[in-house]
């Protein structure tokens, strides 16, 4: 009989801060753009106090399929040991980098809500226990596909994009990526918790698509999180923002 502890079912650390720092380049700069993607996510996963942290490309709807590359947007996502941690990244070698090649930048203070599945084989978010918030809420979504099953994937993205695109309370959405093919997500920010959960669940083409997942085979790894938005600071347009009627927004 064995002597050895039984093991505990314990929460994964849950972060207090994530950041989703987001930069608008110029078509001029791609190159700039593309070196600095090949440089810095390791030296981004070396800063003080990151526990996790992806350099990703964006798209410029729902998506990141092979037409949807937006090639003057670029995001940083980073897990944080705490917040404090989080105030030295303007000042290091990758935000200061970033910083010079930018027209405009904006960054996004979140707290994890609920997170399932993995990224890279890990659960950067932890295991949330569930929360409220009172104000918006941003869901990310990220998979890698299997490559006999992208092409069934993007030609099931279009339906859910237009729905997306005229959905209550959304106020901004892009595609985010680590790769040109195959690993991509989402990011969208939503008014309010209930109409995050009134698209996810009830609109008719994104329940069928959710439908559709487990028998269709679409993902070798996937998430899903949805955080509290505890601040936005920056240029706004960066992320496509609008009012609830539909207009853009500037400068926060």
């Amino acid at each position: 009989m064995s002597n050895e502890p039984r093991p505990v079912n314990r929460r994964a650390p849950v972060p207090e801060l994530v950041t989703l720092h987001v930069w608008r380049t110029s078509r001029a700069g791609l190159p700039r753009a593309l070196a600095r993607m090949a440089a810095d996510p390791r030296r981004l996963r070396a800063l003080p106090g990151v526990r996790f942290a992806k350099l990703l490309g964006t798209g410029t709807g729902t998506g990141f399929g092979p037409r949807d590359a937006d090639l003057t947007r670029w995001a940083a996502l980073t897990v944080w040991d705490s917040p404090a941690a989080a105030t030295g990244f303007a000042g290091s070698p990758v935000g200061r980098a970033w910083a010079r090649i930018a027209r405009a930048a904006v960054r996004i203070d979140l707290r994890p809500l609920t997170s399932r599945g993995e990224w890279s084989g890990r659960q950067p978010f932890g295991d949330p226990p569930g929360g409220r918030s009172n104000g918006p809420v941003l869901a990310l979504t990220r998979a890698r596909l299997r490559p006999a099953r992208a092409v069934t994937f993007w030609q099931a993205v279009p339906p859910v994009a237009r729905a997306l695109h005229t959905a209550p309370g959304l106020l901004a959405r892009f595609g985010v990526g680590e790769a040109p093919l195959g690993w991509q997500g989402t990011v969208s920010v939503w008014r309010t918790p209930a109409e995050l959960v009134a698209f996810a669940y009830r609109h008719p083409e994104h329940r069928a698509a959710i439908r559709r997942t487990p028998t269709a085979g679409w993902y070798a790894e996937e998430l899903f999180a949805r955080f509290e938005v505890r601040d936005v600071v920056g240029d706004r347009t960066v992320l496509g923002w609008t009012t609830d009627g539909g207009t853009k927004v500037g400068t926060a």
